[in-house]
């Protein structure tokens, strides 16, 4: 079930009142790659747009970086291994490999497990398990990443693997540096 709970046309925005989205709300977007439920939009809040996000086994969002974008993920089932620091080489290859100056590397997140990546850090998450894992996912400020999520399952839906070049103008528009490649192995 899919639904988008709003206020209502010419409501007054400055009441105190918040928004509340049941659990199964939302409006949904999906693609064998992912899937995307809208939580809270920028017609909602001046903050940040919030998410549910489904990832796939084999899917790999690849390293990328923003340049003004906040993100924080929260990892609600499953696992999803997850960078988010400058490694100490930014190589093409697979960002699993990546050590920080520091000597930390990517990491098995599981339920709770909780990612905040300030603007320009690299990071990346990608499902090797064999089961769908299932994140919160918060973006700010509002609404690039609305945006760019309806235009990604667009090109990720058009069917056979993904296309490189409009995901990288698409990502382009968006403040997102690809480092290494989206990935999905279905």
């Amino acid at each position: 079930m899919t639904s988008h709970i709003q206020a209502p046309r010419g409501a007054d925005t400055t009441s105190a009142e918040g928004l509340l989205v049941p659990g199964g709300h939302g409006r949904t977007l999906r693609a064998a790659a992912q899937e995307v439920t809208f939580k809270v939009t920028g017609e909602h809040s001046r903050v940040s747009s919030s998410f549910e996000v489904v990832v796939p086994p084999g899917f790999d969002v690849g390293a990328h970086v923003h340049a003004r974008s906040e993100e924080l993920f929260y990892v609600l089932e499953g696992e999803l291994d997850m960078l988010a620091f400058e490694p100490r080489v930014r190589t093409d290859g697979d960002w699993r490999d990546w050590e920080s100056p520091s000597g930390r590397r990517p990491v098995r997140a599981g339920p709770g497990t909780v990612v905040v990546v300030p603007p320009g850090c690299p990071h990346a998450f990608a499902n090797r398990t064999g089961k769908p894992a299932r994140m919160f996912f918060q973006a700010s400020p509002p609404p690039d990443h609305e945006r760019y999520f309806e235009e990604l399952i667009g090109i990720l839906d058009s069917g056979g693997p993904p296309d490189h070049d409009a995901i990288a103008r698409l990502r382009a528009r968006y403040d997102i540096e690809q480092l290494t490649p989206l990935r999905h192995e279905a």
